[in-house]
C-alpha cells in the first residue's frame, strides 16, 4: 500500500509492509522513486510469533531443513545446536558467488523490498529485526553490489539475494546514494545501522525466494505498458506517413475475432487516425486493394503482446500476495518444507514477455524500412533524407535497429526450458 505523507511541505511517497502483499505500484516507487519503507505493527507481531517457532525448534533435536540440518543435498547432515547460527552466517558466505556486471540498481532494491515482504507475513521464521535491517538499508538509500550472474530460478534467485544479505551483516559492498562503492560495513556505520548477527533459518530466509525475477519481472510490465501505448501511436504514424488504409481497424472487423488486446491496440490506432486529413486524402482513386502486414496487422501483433503483457502481469500480481520460502513457518506450529521457491512461473511468464516485446519490435522495423525504401514509400524521399545521395538520411539508424532487431530475438530464445540438475541432483529440475 503506498501512502503520500507530507513533511516540511514536500510529499514522501511511503510503502507500508503489513504482511498481505505489495502492488505493483509499491515496487516501482520504491525501487525507481526511492519511496520510503516501513513495517507494520500487525506485520512485526506475525513475523515475532514464526521466530519464536523456530527458536523452539532450533534449541531441540527436531530434525527441521536449513534450521537443524543442512541445506541442498546436505539436508539429512544434522548440525548441533551450539553450530546453527554459524550456520546461517556460513551459508550466505558460501551462496554469494555471482559473477558478472552488477545488477541495475532498480532491480536490487526491487529484489530486496520483495525479500522483507515475504519476512513480513510470518511464514518464514525470521526476527523483525532482520525485515528492519533490510528496510534501513533501502531507506539508506545503500544498494548490494549484486552480481548478473549466478542464478538458476531454484531455489529461487539464491547468489543474488545473498550477496543483499551479505550486506546486511556487515559484509561485501555497496552502492552509496553519490554511486560510489564502499565496504558494506563502513557504509551501514556512517548510516547508523547495526549489522545482523542472523540466527536460526535467517540465512535461509534471506536467500531463498525468486526476488530478483519478480522484481525484473514487475519492472518490465510497467515499462512495457507504456512500449505498447508508444507503439500504437508510431503504427498510426506509419500509416499516415506510407498513405496507408485506417479502414482495417474498423471496430466492426476488430470485433470478429474477440481477441482483447487487438481490440485495444485497434482502437487506439482509431483514436490516433481519427481526422486525419492525409489518410482522407487518398480514400478514394487508390488503386493499392490492401497494405502490407506491417501496417495492415499492427493491431494483431500489438494486441497479442498486450495479452501476452496481461497474462505476465496477472502472475506477477500473484506472486506479489504469495509467501516464497522453504520450509515454511505455519500458525500451529509446525515447519514444513514445501516447492514454493521454484521460479517456474515466473520464468515461463519472463519467457512468453520477452517474446512478444521481440515481435512488437520486428514489426516496427518492418514499417521502418518501408519508410526509407523509395520505391515502396509512396512518395517520401529515400531514406527520409532531403539531399539523398549526399546524406544518408536514416539509413544508418534502419541499420542500428534491424541490430536490436537480432539483438531482441536472441534474447527471445526462451530460458526456461534450459534446466540443469545441481547439488548432487537434489534440486534435479531449476525454472532457469
Amino acid at each position: 500500500m503506498v501512502i503520500v505523507a507530507r513533511h516540511a511541505c514536500a510529499e514522501v511517497n511511503i510503502v507500508e509492509l503489513t504482511g498481505t502483499g505489495l502492488t505493483p505500484a509499491d515496487v516501482a516507487e520504491v525501487a525507481r522513486e526511492d519511496a520510503v519503507v516501513t513495517l507494520a505493527p500487525a506485520a512485526r507481531t506475525a513475523m515475532a510469533r514464526s521466530a519464536a517457532i523456530v527458536a523452539r525448534i532450533a534449541a531441540s533435536d527436531e530434525p527441521a531443513y536449513g534450521v537443524t540440518t543442512g541445506f541442498g543435498a546436505l539436508a539429512n547432515t544434522q548440525i548441533p545446536a551450539g553450530r546453527r547460527g554459524e550456520l546461517q552466517r556460513a551459508l550466505v558466505r558460501s551462496h554469494a558467488t555471482g559473477m558478472g556486471p552488477p545488477v541495475e540498481r532498480e532491480v536490487v532494491r526491487a529484489m530486496m523490498l520483495l525479500r522483507a515482504r515475504t519476512l513480513a507475513m510470518g511464514r518464514s521464521g525470521a526476527r523483525p529485526e532482520v525485515t528492519e535491517t533490510i528496510l534501513a538499508v533501502l531507506n539508506a538509500r545503500l544498494t548490494p553490489v549484486v552480481h548478473e550472474h549466478g542464478s538458476l530460478g531454484a531455489s529461487g534467485d539464491l547468489a543474488p539475494l545473498a550477496h543483499c544479505a551479505l550486506v546486511l551483516m556487515g559484509e561485501g559492498s555497496v552502492v552509496g546514494a553519490d554511486g560510489t562503492v564502499v565496504p558494506a560495513a563502513a557504509a551501514l556505520a556512517i548510516a547508523g545501522i547495526e549489522p545482523l548477527s542472523l540466527t536460526a533459518k535467517e540465512g535461509l530466509a534471506l536467500t531463498n525466494g525468486t526476488d530478483g525475477m519478480l522484481g525484473m519481472l514487475v519492472l518490465a510490465c510497467a515499462d512495457l505498458e507504456i512500449l505498447m501505448r508508444t507503439a500504437d501511436v508510431t503504427a498510426a504514424m506509419s500509416v499516415e506517413a506510407l498513405l496507408g488504409t485506417d479502414r482495417v481497424f474498423a471496430q466492426d472487423l476488430i470485433a470478429l475475432r474477440p481477441q482483447p488486446g487487438q481490440a485495444l491496440s485497434a482502437a487506439n490506432l482509431r483514436a490516433v487516425l481519427a481526422g486525419s486529413p492525409i489518410v482522407a486524402s487518398h480514400r478514394e482513386g487508390d488503386s493499392r486493394v490492401q497494405d502490407a502486414y506491417s501496417l495492415r496487422c499492427s493491431p494483431q501483433v500489438h494486441g497479442a503482446a498486450r495479452d501476452t503483457l496481461a497474462h505476465a502481469e496477472q502472475v506477477a500480481a500473484a506472486e506479489l500476495l504469495s509467501a516464497i520460502d522453504n520450509p515454511m513457518v505455519l500458525p500451529d506450529g509446525r515447519v514444513e518444507s514445501c516447492g514454493n521457491f521454484h521460479g517456474a512461473p515466473l520464468a515461463f511468464a519472463c519467457d512468453f514477455l520477452a517474446i512478444a516485446a521481440a515481435e512488437v519490435g520486428a514489426i516496427a522495423e518492418r514499417r521502418t524500412d518501408r519508410l526509407l525504401d523509395a520505391a515502396r514509400s509512396h512518395g517520401l524521399p529515400p531514406f527520409l533524407s532531403e539531399d539523398a545521395g549526399v546524406n544518408s538520411g536514416l539509413m544508418l539508424t534502419h541499420y542500428t535497429q534491424a541490430a536490436m532487431v537480432a539483438e531482441n530475438r536472441r534474447h527471445a530464445a526462451p530460458a526456461s526450458v534450459d534446466s540443469l540438475p545441481t547439488s548432487a541432483m537434489q534440486e534435479d529440475h531449476v525454472s532457469m
